[in-house]
């Protein structure tokens, strides 16, 4: 059947309907050729062209499937880093960002049959950290670029420094607390207490307010002991006088 030319009504239809995506089973690989049905991928496939191709991937099948594969690798974490960067995020949501575009390059051409198995290889890979929810595979990219690595390595020598100096303080603190302990222990023992015994319940308790020196001044009730004088007899003076006399 032939081609229906530029502008007819035809033509026009035909490129509408290859606008959109279309199914993933009608698309080479090899060629980069979407077809729109069974019919076209078919005819598309007894063609010389495609012939050709696929005697070259008969010769080096391996090569062709790693290359896919980086390919797919690559374009998968370009936009997993530039959109997200180290957020985590739905596996699936990047892909279905991906097969938007019509040019991509299709996961059927890669060594993984399916999504779940290329996530689990970024996984084993140290790409990406995985985990599975109820939702599905969740994925964070793990930044490895030289820039990000001399900021964590920046990063975590500031953390040691600023432990280094908390354990120089906690050690301090410690010292110190050790030195007071000491201190205490030695006035501890220095001060010795002893125990109140009284030898009658019925007695009351007299205490002692004063000191030695202050019992030797005659200090008793808060009063003054007054210095003895010593007084001379009256008689004594009178025979003083009367034995002159007779002299």
């Amino acid at each position: 059947m032939p081609r229906a030319e530029a502008g007819t009504p035809k033509a026009i239809a035909n490129k509408m309907k290859a606008k959109g995506l279309q199914k993933l089973r009608w698309f080479c690989q090899m060629c980069e050729k979407q077809c729109r049905d069974e019919n076209g991928f078919k005819c598309h496939t007894a063609s010389p062209s495609h012939q050709r191709q696929m005697a070259l991937f008969s010769d080096a099948p391996r090569k062709y499937i790693e290359a896919f594969s980086f390919e797919f690798k690559d374009e998968f974490l370009k936009l997993l880093s530039r959109r997200y960067g180290t957020k985590r995020v739905l596996a699936n949501q990047v892909y279905q960002e991906i097969i938007s575009d019509k040019n991509h390059l299709h996961m059927n051409s890669t060594k993984w049959n399916t999504l779940t198995g290329f996530v689990q290889y970024l996984g084993r890979e140290g790409i990406c950290i995985i985990d599975e929810t109820e939702r599905g595979w969740f994925i964070e990219w793990i930044d490895n670029t030289p820039a990000a690595l001399a900021r964590r390595e920046a990063i975590q020598k500031k953390e040691r420094a600023i432990m280094t100096d908390e354990e120089r303080e906690k050690k301090l603190l410690a010292e110190q607390l050790e030195i007071a302990k000491s201190r205490t222990k030695d006035a501890e023992t220095k001060m010795v207490y002893t125990e109140l015994k009284r030898e009658s319940l019925d007695k009351p308790i007299k205490l002692g307010l004063f000191n030695n020196q202050k019992s030797k001044l005659g200090i008793l009730g808060g009063g003054i002991k007054k210095p003895e004088i010593k007084k001379t007899s009256v008689f004594s003076s009178k025979n003083r006088i009367q034995k002159s006399s007779q002299t």
